[in-house]
């Protein structure tokens, strides 16, 4: 009898321990996939704040997403057989960077999409304006000098007790200075500020033999636009999304507020697309999944880049979407095809 339930002790533990790793594999071991499946469609105007505006809006301007996430085995089983998902390489995704550093360049497109759009908006709307530039972002750290010091995403504001907005300025700054050297450097990450003491690295910029001081990482100029006139101003709230195709429905929801009248009419208006300073609209990556989130959001006008037409019209077509696709190359085509529609009753 003892034998017996030792051998059934012994069963018992192997099956529990067998179920334990295949949960373990299943769920939380990680595997070199990304999955796309839709993400959401969501109003931009909490995302916008806009001095002296015109409040009038009874539909709403959406911006879409594409849902990416790093795959596990389940998910990848689920993936195989919902029809709204695709599933690539981790490697195609991420290039030559890092979760870290992709990370950090997504959310430097969105800043860059914001920016352009108050431009293309305030020039839509004859407001004039002024560039400035805010602060040093860091895309990333390459090798192993800095690493305790800077992470991908962090903004710099100041070295050696000098705002220093752009790169070159920051080059000027640090050229009196030799390898070795400490600097003073400011830094916001994650909404907290940090000082540190960092040395300066041997820096050899593409094309040259000499080499100059400088930080170690990797940086960009985030630049704000500003109108020249007072109470015209647009700010930006948290968006906690990344990357720059929703630029040209934030600058539709920017011009709807900066102008009279309500250019939704009454509109469930989705979209995507980049957006430069000039207002061209360029294409964007996913708008397969961007469609079917329109369309459960009960989108009914939706505005594509025109080279992204095509996909866009067979996924609709195929998942019976009733919402009319716009085809569009600048902020223009869109505004206007707004202003024609009759209102919604």
């Amino acid at each position: 009898m003892r034998q017996f339930r030792h051998r059934t002790g012994m069963r018992a533990a192997a099956y529990l321990f067998t179920l334990i790793v295949l949960v373990y594999a299943v769920v939380f071991m990680g595997t070199p996939y990304v999955v796309y499946q839709p993400g959401d469609a969501s109003e931009v105007a909490p995302m916008i704040k806009v001095e002296n505006e015109d409040t009038a809006e009874k539909g709403t301007f959406m911006m879409t997403t594409v849902s990416a996430s790093y795959a596990n085995v389940a998910l990848l089983l689920y993936s195989a057989l919902n029809p709204n998902a695709e599933i690539d390489r981790k490697a195609e995704r991420l290039g030559d960077q890092t979760e870290e550093e992709y990370t950090a360049t997504q959310v430097y497109y969105m800043s860059s999409s914001q920016s352009n759009a108050v431009e293309a908006a305030y020039k839509a709307a004859k407001i004039p304006f002024r560039n400035t530039t805010e602060y040093l972002f860091v895309f990333s750290v390459p090798g192993e000098t800095g690493h305790r010091q800077f992470k991908p995403g962090d903004k710099i504001l100041s070295v050696a007790g000098h705002q220093v907005t752009d790169p070159e300025a920051l080059s000027l700054l640090l050229s009196s200075r030799k390898v070795g050297d400490q600097v003073a450097v400011s830094l916001e990450r994650d909404g907290k500020k940090l000082a540190e003491d960092v040395t300066l690295v041997e820096i050899k910029d593409s094309g040259k033999t000499a080499v100059r001081p400088g930080l170690g990482v990797v940086i960009g100029a985030v630049q704000k636009v500003e109108a020249s006139e007072a109470g015209r101003e647009v700010n930006f709230t948290d968006t906690d999304v990344g990357g720059p195709s929703a630029g040209l429905m934030f600058t539709m929801e920017i011009y709807n507020r900066l102008t009279k009248g309500d250019l939704t009419k009454g509109y469930r208006v989705a979209g995507t697309g980049t957006i430069d300073p000039s207002g061209e609209v360029g294409p964007i990556g996913g708008v397969q999944f961007k469609i079917v989130a329109a369309d459960r959001k009960g989108a009914e006008i939706f505005f594509v880049p025109v080279k992204n037409y095509a996909v866009a019209k067979a996924k609709a077509d195929k998942i019976g979407a009733k919402m009319k696709l716009v085809p569009v190359t600048t902020v223009s085509d869109a505004i206007q095809y707004m202003e024609k529609l009759p209102v919604k009753p």
